[in-house]
């Protein structure tokens, strides 16, 4: 299986991967992920278009399109599933979604140093509060996603940049940020392992609804409330 993997929910990535095996084991053909947060929109277009060309693949012999879903702001997300839905139309090519905070967790397993008694993965969803997800020592969801404030996360490990960015406050519930983990985003090389390995367990993988969690910050002026043009 060839597929082309998309997350905007932090930075911007990309990437191809192809599975050959049963266990859904992934080999990445080629990878792109932003250090910024904010350039979604101008830079994600032409990574893809570089990641086809890099690899040799035209975009109609992938087999299937995984975008993460979030949670994640709303323009971030948007741009990465607005992405996918038109790359998976214009070349005939099914488009499914996948929890973003997935990533993160794959990659906690990858590094062989799961907890047995399971992980809490954690990203910054800015005004002081954190999107975070629970999962087991073999790293099934148990919980979330959620978002809520760095002090009322479950105890135990806590891997990604959220746990980073308030390891002094995850404390006051019993929680430790993993030092290792304390700067890691959500990326698409990650989250279409994670994709593929759920895939070749005979488990669903999302559909491409955004996991906001929360309302959007921009309403509509009271003014214009009720109004017809």
């Amino acid at each position: 299986m060839l597929i082309l993997a998309i997350d905007t929910s932090a930075i911007a990535s990309a990437a191809l991967l192809r599975s050959t095996r049963t266990d859904g084991a992934a080999e990445v053909l080629a990878s792109f992920a932003s250090t910024e947060t904010n350039t979604h929109a101008e830079v994600l277009a032409p990574a893809i278009q570089g990641l086809l060309t890099e690899a040799g693949v035209a975009g109609t012999g992938l087999d299937r399109i995984v975008a993460g879903v979030g949670p994640g702001p709303f323009t971030g997300l948007r741009v990465g599933i607005a992405t996918a839905r038109t790359l998976g139309f214009a070349w005939n090519v099914p488009v499914d979604g996948a929890m973003s905070l997935d990533a993160i967790a794959w990659d906690v397993l990858a590094a062989g140093e799961v907890p047995a008694e399971g992980f809490t993965v954690a990203i910054d969803a800015r005004r002081r509060e954190l999107y975070w997800a629970r999962y087991g020592a073999d790293g099934s969801l148990a919980e979330g996603p959620r978002v809520s404030v760095p002090g009322s996360l479950p105890a135990g490990p806590v891997y990604g940049a959220g746990a980073g960015l308030y390891a002094d406050r995850l404390a006051q519930s019993g929680a430790a940020a993993v030092e290792r983990f304390r700067d890691r985003q959500p990326t698409a090389a990650s989250l279409g392992a994670a994709a593929l390995r759920q895939l070749a367990r005979g488990g669903q993988l999302l559909g491409t609804t955004p996991l906001y969690l929360r309302e959007s910050d921009a309403k509509v002026p009271a003014a214009m409330q009720g109004h017809t043009p």
